[in-house]
């Protein structure tokens, strides 16, 4: 797997980045273009090299604080017919489909995470079509909210930001989940509501035998279910293999849970509500909580730059004796 990086940088620090650069293992090709960039004046650095060799390379260049006076994009091109770029993937240490690159996955989850009315849409949709197969007695339709629920996005997002400690992450998802899930449960209540003297269905609908009464039966299963749908969603996300996203959405009842509580709590069946809202919780804490350990173990065996390289580098492209 091959990553392509462009570095706008400053020409008093352009030096120091070609070094990094071509110095790294895993780096296939290395061009520079004096002078080509106008606003912010400076150089334009072009990098081709192996994928998992991209987190070290950017942490250099952080370090260098080039994202601060430049800017550096990360591309990953969809073919590459290269010798070299061969031999630079077999030279880096480690598989291209288990590199981490820090800021992308920050990224990826910050996106999904943010309060759209996109995203609200969503899951005021999912949540109304887990109702509307609660009171069919339709698993279809109960698999179907499933994969269309977007509340993994926000669950990544909060267990990215609980490692990195990046709290504006955290609370812009705590706020997709905090707001978006009662919006959809009002409006499937409301729903509901109006359902039940038009006749749509019978208001002793939830007391008949059903093949949905696992949403109200949460047990051990429902907490280990959501622990290895968050280790198999944030994989996902980290090895950038989305299509098994539809598969972490359709093996947790987070969506058809909230569907239910808002039914039963229309219908009166406390009780079977707060079965419901015991799913609903054990499903978002068990998927954060296998998020967080996912990340904390690709922490641990990710390779970081050694102590003070960073300090040594400043040092370097300031023209600073080292000591």
């Amino acid at each position: 797997m091959i990553a392509q990086l462009r570095i706008c940088v400053p020409e008093k620090l352009s030096d120091a980045v070609m070094d990094c650069c071509t110095g790294e293992l895993g780096v296939a090709e290395v061009s520079r273009q004096r002078g080509a960039s106008v606003l912010p004046p400076g150089d334009i650095i072009d990098v081709l090299l192996a994928r998992e060799s991209v987190e070290r390379l950017v942490e250099k260049l952080q370090a260098l604080k080039v994202q601060e006076q430049g800017s550096v994009s990360v591309s990953m091109p969809e073919l590459v017919l290269s010798d070299r770029a061969d031999k630079a993937t077999a030279d880096a240490p480690g598989e291209g489909a288990d590199a981490v690159i820090w800021d992308e996955v920050s990224r990826q989850t910050g996106e999904d995470s943010r309060l759209t009315w996109s995203y609200l849409a969503f899951l005021i949709l999912a949540t109304q079509l887990a109702a509307i197969g609660i009171v069919t007695d339709s698993t279809i339709a109960i698999v179907g909210a499933m994969a269309v629920g977007p509340e993994f996005g926000p669950l990544a997002a909060l267990a990215v930001a609980l490692v990195r400690r990046q709290w504006p992450l955290g609370r812009s998802a705590a706020l997709a989940l905090g707001i978006g899930f009662p919006v959809a449960m009002l409006a499937a209540a409301l729903t509901a509501w109006l359902s039940v003297p038009l006749g749509l269905f019978p208001p002793d609908v939830l007391e008949r035998g059903s093949a949905v009464e696992f949403i109200y039966h949460p047990g051990p299963y429902s907490l280990i279910v959501a622990v290895l749908a968050g280790t198999a969603g944030m994989l996902s996300v980290i090895s950038r293999r989305s299509a098994a996203l539809v598969g972490v959405f359709i093996s947790v009842t987070t969506v058809p849970a909230a569907g239910f509580v808002a039914v039963a709590l229309v219908l009166g069946e406390y009780q079977k509500a707060a079965g419901s809202a015991l799913q609903l919780g054990l499903n978002l804490v068990g998927i954060v909580v296998a998020g967080v350990a996912v990340l904390i173990f690709y922490r641990l065996v990710t390779k970081r730059l050694p102590q003070g390289e960073d300090l040594r580098l400043r040092r370097k492209a300031l023209g600073s004796p080292e000591s």
